[in-house]
């Protein structure tokens, strides 16, 4: 749907990884993390696009930008997954997205101590999607309630979702040496913009043993379903052209292993991806059917778009 040809571009090098898909008032919005130049995974954007019909995009604009210096102790020096959900609360649109500070030295990874930044919309109301975005707060972080299994990279990603009068989220984490696998916990909050605190007896979640990122959580009548990444093999990350991860709960809380979810064939025009990276949501559309937008490298090319894929229902 976004490949390195696309129009709106605007200087985007290397693609997209990350972010999700909302559907509000008949259109689809992308909020996605840009791969805008080099350094490589240093010079990012936080990008919003648009679409009538999730085939068609136009970049509407940018929400936060990097100017692609490695300046050490600079925790705001890469910026990655940005996930838009709405405050009934506030009556205005929330943006949580990942910060991080540059590594030092052999022990360390290019991302550390990530922390998750919650900025809210100028705008009140949902027309108030597109913003513009102020910074509210850190809401999540490594610190004294951090748990064993969280690693140096800190948290990578948070997507939160509403059980009852209660809200969860899932954050990541993973450890850079010694080399340990990408995993994801549960959050909780009595309120979307917090205090947020760790589900210490939940976590880390079993959903995937060795490599999971950016899981997103969708409300499918009663139960729950979340899509990932899931680009593992034994206990190592590959390069998985064709898949996401798909896990379902029956109450959004307790989560069950995942499997495989096919998004392109095994051959053939459709499966053009050689490595398949971030799921950005799943859209229960009018008709009973299912969108899902997720990014991929393009075979032979340096450049990560974005795919589409749709589902029946039942």
């Amino acid at each position: 749907m976004i490949g390195s040809e696309h129009p709106d571009l605007a200087g985007n090098k290397y693609g997209f990884e990350g972010g999700c898909v909302v559907k509000e008032a008949g259109v689809y919005h992308l909020f996605t993390a840009e791969m805008a130049g080099d350094p490589f995974w240093v010079k990012m954007r936080l990008g919003h696009w648009s679409s009538p019909n999730a085939q068609d995009w136009h970049r509407v604009g940018t929400l936060y930008e990097t100017d692609g210096t490695l300046t050490p102790g600079d925790n705001r020096f890469s910026l990655w997954a940005p996930m838009a959900v709405f405050n009934d609360a506030e009556d205005r649109w929330n943006l949580f997205y990942v910060a991080y500070r540059p590594g030092q030295g052999d022990r360390e990874g290019l991302h550390m101590h990530g922390q998750i930044w919650r900025a809210v919309s100028a705008t009140l109301g949902r027309g108030g999607i597109g913003g513009p975005y102020r910074d509210d707060a850190i809401i999540l972080q490594p610190d004294a309630d951090s748990q064993p299994w969280e690693g140096q990279q800190g948290t990578d990603s948070f997507y939160p979702w509403r059980v009852g009068a209660k809200w969860y989220a899932f954050y990541g984490s993973h450890q850079h040496w010694p080399v340990g696998p990408w995993l994801v916990g549960l959050a909780e909050a009595p309120a979307l913009a917090g205090p947020w605190t760790r589900c210490a007896r939940l976590n880390p979640s079993p959903i995937e043993p060795v490599f999971i990122e950016n899981p997103l959580v969708t409300r499918i009548g009663a139960a729950y379903a979340a899509v990932y990444d899931n680009c593992a093999a034994g206990d190592t990350y590959i390069a998985e052209p064709r898949h996401v991860g798909l896990s379902l709960s029956p109450d959004g809380i307790h989560w069950p292993k995942g499997r495989d979810l096919a998004v392109q064939p095994a051959d053939g025009p459709g499966q053009w991806s050689e490595d398949l990276r971030t799921a950005l949501g799943l859209i229960a559309e009018d008709d009973g059917t299912f969108t899902l937008l997720y990014t991929g490298k393009l075979r032979g090319q340096n450049f990560w778009a974005v795919g589409l894929a749709r589902f029946a229902g039942g």
